[in-house]
């Protein structure tokens, strides 16, 4: 088969490209120390949210096409046929299973397997792996597993940092990000301080990046950016909300837990008596599910493919609006 691009000094030249660049994150993995160190550093995370704020700037900005959402998108989308869930339900049906589980082993079994998994996590002497699979085979649960092993080791913190001027490089002088920043500064102007958002990740979603790439629009937008950890709780996420005194707080769900998880933030913030603070949501969230969470209380919604900076324009709208 004939290669039309043999020899072709634009293929090599990309492909050269591309080894260089690559070249240069290994170098820094191993001035690190290795893979492991860099990911404690949590480096290797902070260049793929970099990467991607810039593709969404660049998207954003128009420079880059993706068809259906800055170019040639729809008017109106038919609704999609989705499953529904009830988290509710479906949290009771596990405790349920967990329960009966615990009720038919061998408990004493089960404690010398986890026992075996704590001394070899101590002493460093034996087959980590293989005492966790025979754990497992006497039905002990991952989270007793891994509560095994938190007892000598502790519990992996990933390390939140978030980053500013990527978005704003790539978009430079967009008229929308103008606006945003002049929309802050007149806030900054009003309340002596720039209005403050805190983006929270609830409920068993380890998915992120997209709101590092939210975090990063906002920050170069004029906004002062709290990130909260994965996995938080309701209870959780408005505590931090009202004890870094935000002005927003703003729900990432990739996860079919905005039903379940927005509400109860509301409601947690009420309790502490901060209803002052608006919630605004994003991410993988159905359209037929908006009207459900506009009634909960959410002051707005944004989607899959949501312009970041014509979302902190509208963000800012709002709080300007409530400041009158």
């Amino acid at each position: 088969m004939i290669d039309p691009w043999a020899g072709s000094y634009y293929v090599e030249a990309l492909t050269n490209e591309l080894v260089q660049k690559a070249w240069a994150h290994i170098e820094e993995i191993e001035k690190l120390g290795g893979m492991a160190k860099a990911i404690e550093t949590g480096v290797p995370k902070m260049r793929i949210e970099e990467a991607a704020a810039r593709t969404q700037a660049r998207i954003d900005s128009g420079r880059q096409t993706i068809v259906g959402i800055n170019k040639y998108a729809l008017e109106k989308e038919a609704p999609i046929d989705i499953l529904e869930i009830d988290n509710t339900e479906v949290r009771k049906e596990q405790v349920e299973g967990l329960e009966k589980l615990r009720a038919n082993r061998d408990e004493v079994k089960v404690k010398a397997d986890l026992a075996a998994i704590t001394e070899c996590v101590k002493t460093g002497k034996g087959n980590l792996l293989e005492l966790a699979v025979e754990a497992a085979k006497d039905r002990a649960s991952l989270g007793e597993i891994s509560d095994a092993c938190e007892k000598i080791v502790g519990r992996y913190k990933a390390v939140v940092k978030t980053i500013s001027g990527v978005y704003s490089a790539e978009t430079k002088s967009d008229p929308d990000l103008e606006e945003a920043r002049r929309l802050t500064a007149l806030f900054a102007k009003k309340e002596g301080r720039q209005p403050r958002i805190m983006i929270a990740k609830m409920g068993q979603d380890g998915h992120d990046r997209g709101a590092k790439v939210v975090a990063t629009g906002y920050a170069d937008c004029g906004f002062d950016v709290d990130m909260g950890p994965l996995f938080q709780t309701p209870e959780e996420s408005a505590r931090e909300a009202v004890e870094n005194d935000v002005n927003v707080l703003g729900v990432s769900s990739l996860a079919a837990g905005h039903k379940t998880l927005v509400p109860a933030v509301i409601e947690e913030l009420k309790k502490l008596g901060r209803e002052d603070i608006i919630v605004t949501a994003g991410g993988v969230i159905p359209m037929q599910d908006y009207d459900y969470l506009y009634k909960a209380g959410v002051a707005a919604i944004f989607g899959p493919g949501t312009n970041v900076m014509k979302s902190a324009i509208e963000v800012m709208h709002i709080l300007l609006d409530d400041q009158e």
